[in-house]
């Protein structure tokens, strides 16, 4: 079982609207990024996370997105290995944000 926290679309929009907003880094590719996007992610695909990995400080908190969950589930799983333990999964992604938080957000 893995050991990444899991957040809802709520409780992400709760946190990017507080006093210390997490980093979002978004794992999708360019062509979804431009169908719907997160304003204030920071886009680094999957593939590129092992590149990319030094961007990020490992002491802020993480969110990691993507269309509905699983690549980014496997985004933090490989910052926790790496030592960003301060990292959660966005449960459904986009999907999610779309349907629940923002409905006038494209989809695919």
């Amino acid at each position: 079982m893995s050991q990444v926290r899991q957040i809802s679309v709520q409780e992400l929009s709760r946190l990017l609207s507080g006093p210390n907003p997490p980093c979002v880094v978004d794992v999708r590719e360019n062509w979804e990024l431009a169908i719907a996007s997160l304003p204030g992610a920071i886009h680094i695909p999957l593939n590129q996370i092992p590149l990319r990995l030094k961007e990020l400080d490992a002491s802020r908190e993480i969110i990691t997105l993507c269309k509905a969950g699983g690549r980014s589930q496997m985004a933090a799983e490989f910052f926790l290995a790496h030592g960003y333990d301060r990292i959660a999964n966005l449960t459904g992604g986009i999907d999610a944000w779309a349907r629940e938080v923002d409905p006038s957000m494209n989809t695919y």
